[in-house]
């Protein structure tokens, strides 16, 4: 075969290699070399060092192999010429020539395949990286979807972002999107709605995958183990949206730490799109590299906030409607009162109510009875009514930080929310004034006598004040048992 026929064969191979890499690697890695001759089934190629053969062999194996099939048919081969002496005249350049390495032994149903290595449950992994990409199990649960995460004050930025990303993967400029929170917020949900949201929209033609710390982790170990280090490297550098659930734990980790940076910077830089959550803020997260801490930062930060109360009310009507029951407003406004650290503890209410009405064939739950089977789980009861508990109370009412009433601010919606709530923490507690002075700010006896009185002229005055406080007595005493 003539020169001719050489490039003819490369040029078929570079233009499926470059619809499969970024074109900075495409320019970089591909573009230097020179088709030498095709004899037969082989073609030899030119490559400048023998380090650039390495490179090669070690992070596009594969994609050559299966372009070679492609191209010159199954019995295609590859040989390189590799450059040992360089000079100004091309005559004088030396070099040697080399196979591509074989393939190493493997079971038929395993050629081209990383089947010792699937994170999670991955079935199938890719065939040919870069090449053709087959169905994975992307370990995401279909129930976390976008129109089942209600939003509300607490989370309306993350949720925004993470449906901005869905709808266009990579291709934004929240990358990374890094989400974090306090447990049972619902962290979990919303990075696996994006991952659901873009398998719906874009069906087979990117790859997602979900993955906890905890599985990278030891999928990485057992990749060290088994010499496979470089094939778990290759299947993460080719996945379109990666979600890494609880980064926190890659704590302390460097060996893991050092693999996941090279990940990030291939895929950041493919335009890939990288999504991660942890129960703190990246700067916050301990004996993690300062090189990864920058990294979470190049996107968006979000944070994930406990509920107030209307967004757990809202969550409580969701999670029973799914659950195939219909709950009074008064025990719904009960347990949304009552569980306000997360949202898991929500559904723990609910699922607790349903799984004892259905053990003792109850057909509708009622207040009294939601009282009594919750209680355990309950952290206030009138004997544990606090000033504190009264603060949250009164705060959430208002939608007001429940720290606003301690400081010294003279705002009037802040003002009239202390008053009331000096008032109530009187009326609900055996408190003394100066103990009820000390819970908002440190006041003097004398301040919660003035806020008692107003409120009480207030009541006998105004009838908006009297009904916002009975609305309100109404909601503590619901609320407690």
């Amino acid at each position: 075969m003539n020169k001719l026929n050489a490039e003819a064969a490369w040029n078929d191979c570079l233009e499926i290699i470059k619809d499969n890499i970024s074109f900075q690697k495409f320019k970089s890695w591909f573009e230097p070399i020179k088709p030498i001759k095709l004899e037969g089934d082989t073609l030899t190629i030119q490559v400048p060092s023998q380090f650039w053969y390495e490179w090669l062999e070690e992070h596009y194996y594969n994609m050559l192999r299966s372009t070679i099939a492609k191209v010159l048919g199954k019995d295609g081969k590859l040989e390189y010429s590799v450059l040992v002496e360089r000079s100004d005249r091309a005559e004088d350049n030396r070099s040697i020539r080399l196979p591509q390495q074989p393939m190493p032994p493997q079971k038929p149903q395993e050629m081209n395949t990383f089947t010792d290595y699937h994170p999670g449950k991955i079935e199938n992994p890719f065939v040919i990286p870069g090449i053709r990409k087959t169905n994975i199990d992307s370990n995401l649960n279909s129930n976390y979807v976008f129109d089942r995460y209600i939003e509300g004050d607490c989370n309306r930025l993350a949720r925004s972002a993470a449906m901005a990303i869905a709808d266009n993967p990579g291709k934004n400029s929240f990358n990374p999107l890094f989400v974090y929170g306090g447990t049972g917020l619902g962290k979990t949900h919303l990075i696996q709605s994006i991952g659901n949201r873009v398998k719906h929209l874009y069906e087979d033609e990117m790859a997602v995958l979900y993955v906890s710390s905890e599985s990278f982790t030891n999928e990485f170990v057992q990749a060290i183990r088994n010499n496979r280090a470089s094939q778990f490297s290759s299947f993460y550098r080719n996945i379109d949206v990666l979600i890494i659930d609880d980064i926190q734990f890659f704590s302390g980790k460097e060996k893991t730490q050092e693999e996941f940076f090279h990940i990030f910077n291939a895929l950041h830089q493919d335009g890939k799109q990288i999504i991660l959550s942890s129960d703190r803020a990246p700067k916050d997260i301990p004996d993690i590299e300062e090189r990864l801490i920058s990294r979470f930062s190049w996107g968006l930060s979000a944070d994930l906030q406990i509920p107030e109360y209307e967004t757990r009310y809202a969550i409580l009507e969701r999670k029973a409607g799914d659950n195939g029951i219909s709950l009074n407003p008064d025990i719904i406004e009960f347990i949304a009162y009552n569980f306000k650290s997360n949202v898991r503890d929500l559904e723990g209410a609910i699922i607790k109510l349903l799984a004892t009405a259905s053990l003792k064939h109850v057909d509708e739950i009622d207040l009294q009875m939601a009282k009594s089977v919750l209680k355990d789980m309950v952290k206030s009861s009138n004997s544990q009514i606090s000033i504190e508990f009264i603060q949250n109370y009164v705060c959430d009412y208002f939608g007001i930080d429940t720290n606003k009433v301690r400081e010294k601010t003279r705002k009037q919606e802040i003002v009239e929310a202390r008053q009331i709530a000096m008032f109530l923490s009187k009326k609900y507690t055996k408190s003394s004034l100066k103990t009820i002075g000390l819970q908002f700010g440190g006041r003097d006896h004398s301040t919660v006598i003035h806020a008692i009185s107003t409120v009480q002229e207030r009541l006998s005055t105004s009838p908006k004040h009297k009904r916002m406080l009975k609305e309100l007595e109404q909601k503590i005493d619901v609320a407690t048992l």
